[in-house]
């Protein structure tokens, strides 16, 4: 006998097939915001007896919330009003940064419900101080979110360096090396919550993270190709080609900031001379312009206020930086062909000082015909491209493609 015909496989086929009916019904609800139970299956072309069998479990999982009444239009009873429910589940990211960790929740609409972060400078602290001391502002944030009837079903660590199953494999700015992140702070989670249970944990990029975070809440509208990179005391970048994040064989592409830009320039610490970093990292772009890099966050406030009153060192570090970087960004933008180019993090609000060398290099750089001179494709991220949020996110999307496996009862 055929083994695809036995009974294992035909109930491993049924229960595949109802796993991405939940996972549709659910979607479709979430991306028509408020929806009857017969409006859904109209859109996803099940019947409405397999339709209310599907809300009845998503309803028990609470993923959805049901009330008041809507007309039809037509003869028949009026039906009740489908959203995705603001309370239930939740996911939950985590940044991990040189000098701060930052902690939010959010719901399946994608809000940001509750967020903390706390400055800190990690710079050779061990890895499993960082790690326990991130766990304990997580479990505070779990217990804000229990506050708002969110139960937390999963937590995403965003990392700034090569990430690879669970391990952060190099983090120069850390001086982290083959250091098993998820495992570390899953632990350190779980001791905190001996009878919570322990909480899926995943691990990303923190500038893919990013990148996902403004494609998915960002002001991008149909784009759907876009380079992002992001600058705090490194600089990351990150490829999403069709609405899908460029991975790479191993999973570190998009490391835009160790691009060489000149071979004789500064050591960086990855060890090789003259990377992006060492002339649009933070610490780089303080130093030029004759400010305390140590002062951090307080740094690049200082920076753009002096930028701003027109003090000519800080532009003439700023106009750097957006040279070295405009050149790296056209040798991106020539081999990928993005539709954007994006600078989220410190950039942001940097923009204005940096746009004008940047789009110039990559005017002159990029294959005729395939740039403009406007800007209209270099463009500063949303305030919603943060790591911390797209972590977060991609936990409630993760649930939202099987949400009995993520959904707490």
């Amino acid at each position: 006998m055929n083994k695809s015909l036995t009974s294992p496989a035909a109930k491993a086929g049924h229960e595949s097939v109802r796993r991405h009916n939940l996972s549709l019904v659910l979607r479709t609800v979430r991306e028509e915001g408020e929806v009857t139970r017969a409006r859904v299956a109209s859109l996803v072309g099940l019947t409405r007896a397999a339709v209310s069998s599907l809300v009845e479990e998503l309803l028990e999982l609470g993923c959805l919330s049901e009330s008041g009444k809507t007309s039809s239009g037509s003869a028949g009873r009026p039906g009740t009003v489908l959203t995705v429910s603001r309370t239930g589940p939740a996911g939950l990211g985590v940044e991990i940064n040189i000098d701060y960790v930052s902690v939010c929740a959010v719901d399946l609409t994608g809000t940001d419900r509750v967020r903390v972060t706390e400055h800190t400078d990690h710079r050779g602290v061990p890895p499993a101080e960082v790690l326990a001391h991130a766990a304990r502002l997580t479990n505070r944030v779990i217990g804000s979110a229990r506050e708002q009837d969110l139960r937390v079903v999963g937590v995403e660590l965003a990392l700034p360096g090569l990430v690879s199953g669970g391990v952060v494999r190099q983090a120069p700015n850390l001086g982290w090396s083959r250091v098993a992140a998820e495992g570390i702070f899953g632990q350190a989670l779980s001791t905190l919550r001996p009878t919570g249970g322990a909480l899926p944990v995943g691990s990303d990029n923190e500038a893919n993270l990013a990148a996902l975070a403004e494609y998915w809440f960002g002001g991008l509208g149909g784009i759907r190709t876009f380079l992002y990179l992001t600058g705090e005391i490194g600089v990351g970048g990150a490829l999403v080609l069709n609405g899908q994040m460029l991975r790479g064989a191993h999973g570190f592409a998009g490391e835009i900031g160790h691009v060489v830009v000149d071979p004789q320039g500064p050591l960086c610490r990855c060890g090789a001379h003259g990377c992006l970093e060492q002339y649009a990292g933070r610490a780089a772009l303080l130093a030029a312009a004759g400010i305390d890099p140590g002062q951090g966050v307080r740094g690049i406030a200082e920076l753009e206020q002096r930028a701003a009153a027109g003090d000519a060192r800080a532009v003439e570090s700023l106009t750097t930086a957006g040279d070295r970087m405009g050149v790296v960004l056209a040798g991106a933008v020539n081999l990928f062909d993005p539709e954007a180019v994006v600078l989220g993090g410190i950039y942001r609000t940097l923009m204005p000082w940096l746009e004008p060398s940047a789009d110039a290099q990559l005017t002159a750089r990029v294959v005729s015909g395939r740039w403009h001179a406007d800007g209209s494709r270099l463009r500063a991220s949303s305030l919603s491209g943060d790591a911390a949020r797209g972590a977060a996110a991609r936990v409630m999307y993760e649930l939202m493609e099987n949400p009995a496996a993520y959904a707490v009862r």
